[in-house]
Formats: structure tokens, sequence, C-alpha cells
């Protein structure tokens, strides 16, 4: 019997309704599923992320952070010495960063790389337990750097360093002062103590901001460290080596006729020297000239050979802080002032609007340590499901090219000479070779004190730069952290 034409429609319509209703549940289930499971916004996601462990972060065979049980089946992340390693392992806490949030997936056990092999744990819909982390950090250097900057760095201020293996681009070291320490607010974070205190650390007090580090997180002027980037310059750009004249006499700035001053007016920096006598020596006007030979445009373009200009990404979605050589900055009223004839030759000598972090100058350090070459920097060694099947292992690779070998051996001669005959005797037995730093950073502020440079002396194997804020020079205020620090690598 044939149906009524008004019914036949309705019927129709209906079927429509049912094959539109399979095809968005189809679609939501098969594309968007994953999608909206990771969405931020689902409460269900930040319900659900403490319900299980997530997986053990060590290194050198210590576990460094792990997770609890704190309260019916739900687990806080517990950091063992937590305010040392703090630059490098972060936090989670709902929100995460450093390695907690460049591998969460892997430390939860949400990642592809899991779930395809506990493929079956997938399908029944039981959890599958996440990886455990192996990070490339030495342990008791790290130690002795965070306690080493404790000690150097004035009341109220900063300090960080950091060591990287130049032939893989491992960090060893990458410590801060001060620091955080996520235990006070990681172990339980639905305590509503744990929210106010990491409210209260992102504040900071001062120029302190304990949530941001200062080795790969901060920048400072490096001062007279960054000679060893205008030296290289130099011979690419202009052709000079180490026996070449260099005016190290006053330097009277073009626009203000002021006076470039050196740190001393004998010796190299009397009236001319070779520029190696005038790098060991550390003569700001021979610097201050080559940066005017050069222009800052070339200045800004011979940086980017070693990354400045760039966020270094040491893991991924985990930044270091972009460093800097302006050709131009904003004044308080936003506009545009490019960087004159007078601020060209104090970026010469690491001044002005240079800024840097202590990840950047051990990645220049470690172009000269590495024969040129600079490798990527990276601190997750390898990863471990919990059956022990490896899930993720380092590929280290080349970040950079920064100078030829022979410029590259002719400036480990250079910063070898700054220890035996240089700015930085103080040093010599401790098996470090490098350059100091000492920034000018206002009236009435202390210091930004460097030392970068390379170790074993003769056969160089780690680059590190130390940076600390005090009054006096880096020989003093920087050099004696980063033998300390160099002295337990080596061990």
């Amino acid at each position: 019997m044939n149906m009524d034409k008004p019914l036949r429609r309705v019927a129709i319509f209906a079927l429509l309704l049912i094959f539109g209703l399979m095809a968005q549940v189809n679609y939501v289930q098969g594309s968007q599923a994953e999608d909206l499971r990771t969405d931020a916004n689902n409460p269900r996601l930040y319900a659900d992320i403490f319900k299980t462990p997530r997986g053990q972060i060590s290194a050198g065979g210590e576990v460094l952070v792990s997770s609890k049980e704190i309260d019916d089946e739900e687990y806080g992340r517990f950091y063992k010495d937590g305010a040392v390693f703090f630059p490098v392992t972060g936090y989670f806490q709902g929100g995460s960063t450093q390695v907690e949030r460049a591998y969460s997936g892997l430390l939860s056990g949400d990642d592809s790389r899991i779930k395809n092999q506990r493929w079956f744990d997938t399908f029944i819909g039981k959890s599958a337990e996440g990886a455990d982390l192996e990070l490339s950090i030495d342990t008791d250097a790290q130690r002795t750097a965070y306690e080493r900057l404790k000690q150097a760095t004035s009341p109220g201020r900063r300090g960080g360093a950091v060591v990287m293996d130049v032939e893989t681009g491992a960090l060893k070291v990458a410590a801060s002062w001060p620091s955080a320490d996520p235990n006070q607010f990681a172990n339980d974070p639905r305590n509503e103590k744990s929210g106010e205190r990491l409210e209260q650390l992102n504040e900071g007090d001062g120029v302190q901001k304990p949530l941001v580090d200062n080795a790969l997180s901060q920048t400072f002027p490096p001062g007279s460290s960054f000679k060893i980037l205008m030296s290289a310059l130099g011979m690419s750009e202009l052709g000079l080596d180490g026996s070449s004249n260099q005016d190290t006499s006053k330097l009277v700035l073009p626009e203000s006729g002021q006076t470039l001053p050196n740190s001393h007016e004998g010796g190299a920096c009397g009236s001319s020297a070779p520029l190696r006598a005038a790098f060991i020596e550390s003569c700001n006007t021979s610097f201050g000239r080559m940066a005017l030979e050069l222009t800052i445009e070339k200045v800004n373009e011979g940086g980017k050979k070693f990354g400045f200009g760039e966020r270094v990404e040491i893991e991924p979605d985990f930044f270091a802080a972009q460093s800097a050589i302006p050709v131009s900055h904003l004044n308080e009223q936003g506009e545009e002032v490019k960087t004159g004839q007078d601020a060209t030759a104090r970026s010469g000598i690491g001044q002005q609007n240079v800024t840097s972090t202590p990840l950047q100058m051990a990645m220049v350090a470690a172009a000269v340590a590495n024969d040129g070459v600079i490798m990527n920097p990276y601190v997750v060694e390898k990863g471990l499901a919990q059956d022990q099947s490896e899930v993720y292992s380092a590929d280290p690779s080349e970040y950079k090219k920064a100078m030829s070998e022979d410029q590259a051996k002719e400036l480990q001669d250079w910063m070898r000479g700054v220890v035996t005959e240089g700015t930085a005797t103080n040093l010599q037995g401790m098996n470090i070779a490098g350059k100091t730093g000492t920034a000018e950073q206002g009236e009435g502020i202390p210091n930004a004190r460097w030392f970068v440079g390379f170790s074993p002396v003769d056969d160089p194997k780690y680059a590190f730069a130390v940076m600390t804020e005090g009054p006096g020079g880096g020989a003093n205020g920087a050099g004696p952290v980063a033998g300390a620090i160099m002295r337990q690598v080596l061990k």
C-alpha cells in the first residue's frame, strides 16, 4: 500500500536526520576526538591528568622527578633538589614548563610512540603508563654550579651558568640563582596554597624572577666576552689575524665626542698592539673601532652565525630566550631609534643594547672549541617505556657553522692567552681558557660579570659561560665559579 505523500516526506526527512546524526558522530569520533580530549578548555582533561602517575625524570642514575599518590588515586609531582634542577626539569602542576612540557606526552603516556606499542591497553581503554626520561645533566656539577652562583652573586641579584658538550650539544649544566623549588606548588596542585605560592614566585622580588631562570631564559649584556664573536667577525669580514696591528689608543666617539675608555691605558691598550694582544688584555677601543668599520648591520648579520636573533629550541616547545644585537630599538615613546655610531662602538664591546643568555655565550665558546661548529643544544638523552623499550633517543645535529677551523684554532690560542698572560691570570691552574667580561648595567646597578670559555685547555671538550651580578669584574666575579664547575665536570 502506498504511503500518503506527506507521510513519505516525513519519513525521508527522518532518515536524512538519522544519516546526518551518524555522519556527525563518526566525524567527531574519528576526526575530532583527540582534539577535544586534549583541548585545554576541556574540564575533564584537567580532572583526569592527576589520575595517573607520570614517568620519572632522571640524570646520572638519580631520580630527580617522580609521581607520588597524594589522595584517592591522585598523584602529585615531587622534585629532588627542586631549585637546583628547576631550569631544566621545569614543573608540572596542570600547566608545565621546560622538560615537563616538552615531553609531557611521553611522561603521561599519551604520546603515540607509547600508544602504538601498548595498542592493546589503548583498545581496552586502559591508560598507558608514562615513559621515563634520562637527562644529559651532570648532577654533581649542577649542584656545584647552583651553590657557587649563590655564593658569588650579590644579594637581590642574579647569576646563571651553562656547560655544553661541544661535540654533541648535550647540556651538562644549566643552573640559575635564584631559582624556584617546584615542591612548593606542585606536590598537591589542588591545594589553594600551591596556587598562591606559584603566583608569588611569578611576581618575584625586584629583578629576581625565580620562575624565569638565568641560564636559558634571561638575557644580560655580555660585556667584553662579546669580543670572542667580534674577533671572529674581524677575521672573516676584515681579513684580520692575531698579528694585525690595532689602534688601541683613546677612542673619541663620533657623535657625542665622549671618550670610550679602556679598563687600563698601559700595556697593549697604550697606543697600538697586535689583535691577539688587544684581545687578551681586552682593549675596548680597538673593538669599538672594529664595530664602526664593520657597521652595526654587519655585526648584527655576523651574530646570526652564532644564533643571535633567534630563539634557540633546546627541546620541542622548550626555547631559550632570544639574544640580540639590535640595529634599532623602540624608545619610551614607542618610536624606532636606529643604532647610531656611538651605540655601534659600544655594541662592539657587548654594551649598549646587546644582550645574551649564558646559553648563547656558551654556544659562542662552543664554536671556538669545536673548530667552528656549534651543535644543537639538548638536555634529554633518552626515553624508556615501562617495559624498558626505547621510545626516544637524542640525535645530535649541527646547529650552525660559525667560523672556519683555522679561525677557531687561532681564537683557542687567544683564549688560552687570556688566562696565561691576560685579564684572567688569577685562573691559572684551573684547566680552563676563556674571555672575561664586565658589563655596566647603569648607575647604581651591579655589573654583569662573565667568564666564557672551554675546558680542558689542551683538548677542548666542553664550552661554558658563567654570569654573576655584583661589583668588580668577570675574572674574579665569574672565573672562579667556572673553574669550580669545570673541575666537577672533568672528574
